[in-house]
């Protein structure tokens, strides 16, 4: 299901060497992934301060948009559970001045109190 899974737009878990690798010299001093998920050649990194949604573009993926997204800067938030036939875990995620959300389809399974205790975290903490 993993293939498949990517390309229908659903997350899984990161590598965490690819993501030690495309995170190089874009956290800060202290800064560490907390959670990260991959969503076909893209994926976002929760850390302690900020989501950071990494767009790779291209043919070779040489080309990287880092989209940085300060918790304090979040207005609201949604993360929906997987159900019975509804087998995707869904994250909403509104920024200030912007009425669209950032939205992000999860696989079955994902650690959806995780993400949500992260955005708590940052957002309230």
């Amino acid at each position: 299901m993993g293939l498949f899974d990517g390309l229908l737009g659903h997350g899984s878990k990161v590598d965490p060497n690819e993501l030690r690798k495309r995170l190089d010299g874009v956290l800060i001093d202290g800064e560490e992934a907390n959670l990260a998920y991959k969503v076909i050649r893209d994926f976002f990194v929760f850390t302690q301060w900020r989501l950071i949604l990494v767009d790779i573009q291209g043919i070779t993926g040489s080309k990287v948009d880092y989209l940085s997204i300060p918790y304090k800067a979040i207005t609201r938030f949604s993360v929906e559970t997987a159900g019975t036939f509804d087998l995707d875990t869904e994250l909403k995620v509104w920024v200030s001045g912007t009425s669209t959300p950032i939205s992000k389809t999860l696989k079955k399974g994902t650690d959806v109190r995780g993400i949500q205790r992260t955005l708590a975290t940052g957002i309230f903490g």
